[in-house]
């Protein structure tokens, strides 16, 4: 089970980080929720895993910690809002320019680039 865990968390964190270097803007918003996605499920997996056994700290012998689906419940809520602020801006810059073409030096037509 954890090596499962494991390999989901290897992939999701590499399908993230190739879609994060492509130059358009919606594979980077797409590679950036792959990267939280990612986050989460190491973030709950880090309380381990342990089936049908309660989140609370009783009597009991076996018991899941809380604090991690606490950190991924806020985690979630903090990632939904920054992917609607990435979206906006990247809208944004689409509709200024009428490409989504991430470029940090643009091409000048006619200009030497030194």
């Amino acid at each position: 089970m954890e090596f499962l865990v494991a390999s989901a968390i290897g992939v999701l964190t590499a399908a993230g980080l190739y879609m994060v270097m492509r130059l358009r803007t919606f594979p980077v918003i797409l590679g950036v929720s792959l990267l939280t996605y990612a986050v989460n499920v190491f973030l709950f997996a880090s309380g381990r895993l342990t089936p049908s056994a309660p989140p609370i700290l009783t009597d009991a012998t076996i018991y899941t910690d809380p604090l991690p689906q606490a950190l991924v419940l806020t985690a979630i809520v903090i990632s939904f809002g920054m992917t609607a602020v990435v979206v906006m801006i990247a809208l944004g810059a689409y509709l200024g320019t009428d490409d989504d073409h991430v470029d940090d030096m643009p091409e000048t037509e006619g200009e030497d680039a030194t």
